[in-house]
């Protein structure tokens, strides 16, 4: 059955509750062949997944360009994709290295912080270009952790301004973080963040503030990150977490987890895909892909439904605290 589409906060648009992150698509930790980039996003595109996510600072301009590729010649109706802007992709000086920082195989090439509203609308120019496309549909400010006075004074008013043009439909930021993304929803006009690794079943530290505030604001929330880059996807030792080697106690929690997912025939993969949505404010999960399999695995995750025994157990061992809300009788 097609991953189902819903509503993204006030704007119109409509996405698809499981959605693709490209960053795996710009060689993530290792590279990816064409060929497996091209079935993971053909995959995707036939589950129903018609929500792709991807950033300049993904490969520095890979993921771009090959999603471009990937969506060239498809209806512009049939899917919806958000780029992001505050990295400027920049060619390398003579002599000049550049951090990959965790890319692997990238272009000759360098990131540069700005968040300037002049450096937006000239990273949202470029990205189309990369992409291969007239429009998209959704913009995100992208990391500003050490930028918040820039991002809030000059890069999102600038996309709002672009929003209020029609340049774009709905705007907002993505980060690894809740409490600059909290201060943001606040003050001003966002139309959904996407919060990555800060809500799952390891770590639900937005629940404390962002959450709340999207949900009375009317501000659409997108997750990723709900394997926390890889210890609740496979938990083990020497599984990363937060893209580090994961604590041993954190490796014990997850392992936890797994057992009590394991009594009720629910692979761990499936429950944490489906634990954000316990909260109202949540619109869509964001996973990231490298190949047709893992795309197919997401999928057949997604769908399968999770007793809500599982939620209960869950909070009766202390794997989740009581006050935080699960999915039990929601889908």
């Amino acid at each position: 059955m097609p991953v189902s589409s819903v509503a993204l906060g006030r704007g119109g648009l409509r996405v698809s509750a499981l959605s693709l992150g490209t960053a795996p698509l710009g060689n993530l930790f290792a590279p990816v062949a064409e060929d497996d980039a091209a079935a993971a996003v053909r995959s995707a595109l036939e589950a129903g997944l018609t929500y792709v996510d991807t950033a300049p600072h993904y490969g520095l301009g890979l993921a771009e360009r090959r999603l471009g590729r990937l969506l060239a010649g498809l209806p512009r109706d049939r899917f919806v994709v958000s780029t992001k802007v505050g990295r400027l992709v920049r060619p390398l000086a003579p002599g000049e290295t550049a951090d990959p920082e965790g890319f692997a195989d990238t272009p000759p090439a360098k990131r540069v912080w700005d968040f300037s509203g002049d450096g937006v609308r000239r990273s949202l120019e470029e990205s189309l270009e990369r992409l291969g496309l007239d429009r998209v549909d959704i913009v995100l400010v992208h990391d500003p952790d050490d930028h918040e006075r820039e991002a809030c004074e000059q890069a999102l008013p600038a996309l709002i301004e672009l929003r209020d043009q029609g340049a774009v439909t709905a705007i907002g930021a993505g980060m690894n973080q809740a409490e600059m993304l909290t201060r943001f929803v606040r003050d001003l006009d966002l139309d959904l963040v996407l919060v990555a690794g800060r809500y799952s079943l390891l770590d639900q530290r937005a629940l404390a503030e962002l959450l709340p505030t999207c949900a009375a604001r009317g501000t659409a929330v997108v997750v990723g990150g709900v394997f926390n880059s890889g210890l609740l996807a496979d938990p083990r030792p020497g599984a990363t977490f937060d893209y580090a080697p994961a604590a041993p106690q954190l490796v014990d929690r997850a392992l936890r987890l797994a057992e009590v997912c394991a009594r009720h025939r629910t692979p761990l993969r499936a429950a944490a895909l489906a634990f954000p949505f316990g909260h109202p404010a949540v619109t869509s999960v964001l996973v990231g892909a490298r190949s047709a399999a893992e795309v197919e695995d997401a999928v057949a995750c997604f769908a399968r439904p999770v007793p809500d025994a599982l939620w209960a157990d869950l909070v009766a061992t202390g794997l989740l605290p009581d006050h935080v809300p699960t999915p039990a009788g929601r889908r």
